[in-house]
């Protein structure tokens, strides 16, 4: 029998920018590697040259790039399932230790809130890594779902950063 509590794993942080949401929107999604932090708890190249991108539009790929020994080298973080401007985005997530059938959804909102844009992402999908999958690393629902929200609060603190000197 399915266990219903793992379908209800999801990791939700949120953070206001100082901007409509139309250019939060624009930033989160064009301008994806100004913000996304660097170093390998971020990224799978920690590279100077290694970029994340989001292609704008439905179906349209995410993906991060980077240059090795004079190649360029690429990896498919997911694909945009929903494309929705300047309101929602939503796109699969999948990192480097995921098998082909597995994969989790990310999905943004950006809600005009007084003066600035609330911007909310939720990243679920977990049931589909078995409990004793590497992306885990040995953490049960709960405690996987505090440390991708955490992670998921470095990116978005760095959004609101960035925001802050557009």
């Amino acid at each position: 029998m399915k266990d219903a509590r793992r379908d209800e794993v999801t990791a939700t942080v949120a953070v206001r920018v100082a901007t409509t949401p139309t250019v939060a929107f624009d930033l989160f999604t064009r301008e994806t590697d100004s913000w996304w932090r660097r170093g390998p708890k971020f990224r799978h190249a920690t590279g100077a040259d290694a970029r994340i991108t989001i292609e704008p539009r439905l179906h349209g790929a995410v993906f991060e790039t980077w240059r090795d020994e004079g190649a360029e080298r690429r990896f498919d973080l997911g694909r945009v399932t929903a494309w929705d401007p300047p309101h929602r985005l939503c796109f699969t997530w999948r990192n480097a230790t995921f098998a082909p059938a597995e994969g989790t959804e990310v999905d943004v909102t950006f809600v005009a809130a007084g003066p600035g844009t609330l911007v909310t992402v939720r990243h679920r999908g977990w049931t589909s890594l078995r409990p004793d999958h590497p992306a885990r690393h040995g953490m049960d629902d709960a405690a996987l779902s505090r440390s991708v929200g955490l992670w998921w609060g470095d990116q978005l603190t760095a959004l609101r950063e960035r925001t802050a000197r557009k």
